[in-house]
């Protein structure tokens, strides 16, 4: 690795730091250059622009969190679907256990989550494709009839279970959920998340959706409309 390519790298784990410690507004170029020990030309040369920072900082975490299931996912899918269900709620719940880097990116998306920003949004566009279809393909397996758009969403689901503790594992640390970061705790979460998952694709098929949807004294009569229509263009295609 040549000096440029050093003091790059440098960059890129100064506002990593900083980034995952105050978020995106509040910190700033200087603020970066300064910890980083280069001049912002530095910056603007490898990044042209703070957003073009922050972008290859949220790159490289996206990347870091889902590139070990991404290598492994052959192994996965080769799996009977429950054990597969199973392996993928394991592998997100991995970060809990993360110190370092990893829980850093933990914090970038925190931030996210309480202050979304116009970069997240399009690297998630550009990066999530890959991981997203992993996952549409796991849940095609136990819902073969469902359209595309009904396995994204069961995807974006399955996910948030997960991502929910990793992103609020300090809260939840804490009385009275007491949640650990060691492994058993992470076997114990996957197998819950695991049961409730199975429970709801098990009632999740789309020729009961209907029946069981429809007439619910929870679903409005928009609402209800609704699942009839999609049913129905589901039908026809």
């Amino acid at each position: 690795m040549g000096p440029s390519e050093i003091t790059r790298e440098r960059i890129l784990k100064t506002a990593a730091r900083l980034f995952a410690d105050r978020g995106y507004e509040a910190t700033s170029i200087r603020t970066i250059a300064t910890k980083a020990n280069v001049n912002q030309a530095a910056i603007n040369y490898h990044f042209k622009s703070k957003d073009g920072l922050y972008g290859e900082v949220l790159r490289k975490a996206l990347r870091g969190l889902t590139e070990y299931q991404l290598s492994h996912a052959q192994e996965t899918q080769a799996m009977p679907r429950e054990q597969a269900l199973g392996e993928f709620i394991r592998q997100q719940l991995r970060p809990l256990a993360a110190r370092d880097e990893v829980s850093r990116y933990i914090h970038l998306f925190y931030w996210e989550t309480v202050r979304p920003t116009a970069v997240y949004r399009k690297i998630v566009s550009e990066e999530a494709t890959p991981f997203v279809g992993f996952a549409v393909d796991l849940l095609r397996r136990f819902m073969p009839k469902a359209d595309q758009r009904t396995l994204i969403v069961a995807a974006a689901w399955l996910i948030g279970q997960c991502t929910v503790f990793v992103r609020h594992r300090e809260q939840l640390a804490n009385p009275p959920v007491s949640l650990g970061s060691d492994e058993a705790a992470i076997e114990w979460l996957t197998a819950l998340i695991s049961a409730w998952a199975l429970a709801g694709l098990a009632q999740a098929q789309p020729d009961g959706l209907e029946d069981r949807m429809v007439g619910s004294d929870l679903m409005s009569q928009p609402a209800t409309a609704a699942v009839k229509n999609a049913n129905r263009r589901t039908r026809l295609e």
